[in-house]
């Protein structure tokens, strides 16, 4: 099961982000477990100073933007 974080206080990047990873997660059928993490404190922990962050079993992929699909999918996918 690959562990899934969307680093985010509630911005509207962040919301995207996290609705994009859940559509994701759910149309490919995937072995994933999406959790949105919006406490300052815990994201901080990432070293990540922009949101939204995404991070996948623990490794941080993205800080600031909303990655493309594809490559969302790829990173899911590689675990």
């Amino acid at each position: 099961m690959v562990s899934v974080k969307v680093l985010g206080s509630g911005c509207a990047k962040c919301k995207t982000l996290n609705l994009k990873v859940q559509e994701l997660v759910a149309k490919n059928n995937l072995s994933a477990t999406v959790t949105k993490v919006e406490d300052i404190a815990e994201i901080m922990k990432y070293g990540i100073l922009s949101t939204p962050g995404l991070v996948i079993n623990e490794k941080v992929k993205s800080i600031g933007n909303i990655p493309k699909d594809e490559q969302i999918l790829a990173w899911i996918n590689e675990g």
